[in-house]
């Protein structure tokens, strides 16, 4: 499946219309079970920082960097991605305040070193599309400060479909492997845990996979779409909700948060 096209599609009308990026991500918190997660342990291990200082790696639309910048009025977050255009695009619509605190760099994370030393990093759905994992994850544990947290969601290799997506170098990782890499590093593992289990799953093809093959057959079914997602979000929330609460002994998705020791 390639995803990309629709991501760039989505970009542009961001470009276009400004006033939209705030809506779309409040819908990606929505259909997006990942960003529970992620928002849940941004907030359990930033609760303390007042100047935080965040590397958003591999930022894409920059969802979490305004987060972040929106919730700790004191923070600092630099942003890394391959697409220069996104990056520009999140910079230009901050606003004055919150672009003061923000910085990005157009760059590759396999080979590039941040200057700065950092309280937190994020990696959210990249380590699954980057040939040498291995070489990221020691340029991110070389820029956290010691006691440093790196939050990161990835497929699971039970995943069908990311064995299917075009952009990915892998089809997702155990549990045992994505681990034993971390901790080669140097990392520490804080917490582990499956997400997409059975209601993640579930609420996921209801809410993104069947809208999408709807799509990839005709882009007229986009008008349908509205009163698809009306009857359909409620449930999906809910089993979204219910995956964060429970404790799934598998899923699609993993959720780690590691620490550097020091």
């Amino acid at each position: 499946m390639k995803y990309e096209p629709l991501k760039d599609v989505l970009w542009g009308l961001m470009q276009v219309m400004p006033c939209t990026r705030k809506l779309f991500y409040r819908l990606l918190d929505m259909l997006l079970l990942r960003q529970r997660y992620v928002k849940r342990a941004i907030k359990k291990h930033a609760a303390a920082k007042i100047h935080l200082r965040v590397y958003d790696a591999g930022a894409g639309y920059g969802q979490y960097s305004w987060h972040i910048l929106q919730n700790w009025n004191q923070s600092r977050v630099f942003a890394l991605d391959l697409k220069a255009d996104y990056l520009q695009g999140f910079a230009g619509w901050l606003d004055e305040e919150m672009r003061s605190r923000f910085s990005y760099a157009h760059g590759d994370l396999q080979i590039y070193e941040p200057k700065n030393q950092y309280d937190m990093a994020l990696a959210i759905d990249i380590l699954e599309h980057i040939p040498d994992d291995v070489a990221v994850l020691n340029r991110i544990h070389s820029c956290l400060k010691p006691g440093g947290k790196l939050i990161i969601s990835t497929p699971s290799d039970t995943d069908e479909t990311a064995k299917f997506t075009a952009a990915h170098m892998r089809p997702g990782y155990s549990m045992q492997e994505i681990i034993g890499k971390l901790e080669k590093t140097g990392f520490q593992i804080v917490e582990s845990r499956y997400s997409y289990g059975v209601w993640g799953s579930l609420a996921w093809r209801l809410s993104i996979k069947y809208p999408l093959m709807l799509l990839a057959k005709s882009k007229i079914y986009i008008m349908l779409l509205p009163f698809y997602y009306l009857p359909v979000l409620p449930f999906t929330s809910l089993f979204n909700w219910l995956d964060t609460r429970l404790k799934n002994p598998s899923g699609t998705g993993i959720i780690l948060v590691a620490q550097k020791q020091g």
